[in-house]
């Protein structure tokens, strides 16, 4: 699939690259926020991936693990950090404890558990939250607003849906190229999946 923007699959090795210099202080390196690590996790091998994915239930998509393997576990990234694939702990830090992906899903009262293939790869703030498609094609990524829908009102959780980019290879560039991952939820408030 081509991207909005005119990127394909043919072009991950520039944004793995682009990514790994904004993770880790290159060129071009956003400074990271008070809500970040001082530096992203290591990355992880290809086995601590694949348990990863045996908790999940899924494979992730080719993207995801090459930024897990090749970049970091996490802490850095759009909006507040991508999230780890691993438990981390900052002791030093105000919040102790990184969220973590494989986890996050199963801690999660029921009412308020959004399905298992959607994968929370970072936090939005204020009850939102960033997830990618695990069974999609593109892997599209939705911002969940998880106090936009009511189970009383007979609704579920795709009630509190909308569509953030058409591909998780999108929502990437677009924050590698010091988009803002927002835009393109605020310019379609009223669309839902």
């Amino acid at each position: 699939m081509i991207d909005r923007i005119g990127r394909t699959g043919a072009d991950d090795d520039v944004l793995v690259e682009r990514l790994r210099a904004l993770a880790w202080g290159g060129e071009g390196a956003v400074a990271s926020g008070s809500c970040m690590p001082d530096e992203p996790f290591p990355p992880l091998t290809s086995v601590d991936v694949e348990a990863a994915e045996g908790r999940l239930g899924y494979r992730l998509p080719r993207l995801l693990r090459r930024v897990h393997t090749e970049i970091g576990d996490g802490g850095f990234g759009p909006e507040g950090g991508l999230a780890s694939l691993k438990p981390r702990s900052i002791p030093q830090w105000y919040y102790p404890h990184w969220p973590c992906a494989t986890t996050l899903h199963a801690r999660r009262p029921e009412w308020r558990r959004p399905p298992a293939s959607w994968f929370f790869p970072a936090g939005g703030g204020c009850g939102m939250e960033w997830y990618v498609s695990l069974i999609a094609v593109d892997h599209p990524v939705l911002l969940w607003d998880s106090d936009g829908w009511e189970p009383d009102r007979g609704e579920d959780p795709h009630d509190g849906l909308r569509y953030a980019a058409r591909s998780l290879r999108e929502w990437l560039w677009t924050w590698a190229d010091g988009g803002n991952v927002w835009d393109p939820v605020s310019a379609r408030p009223d669309e839902t999946p």
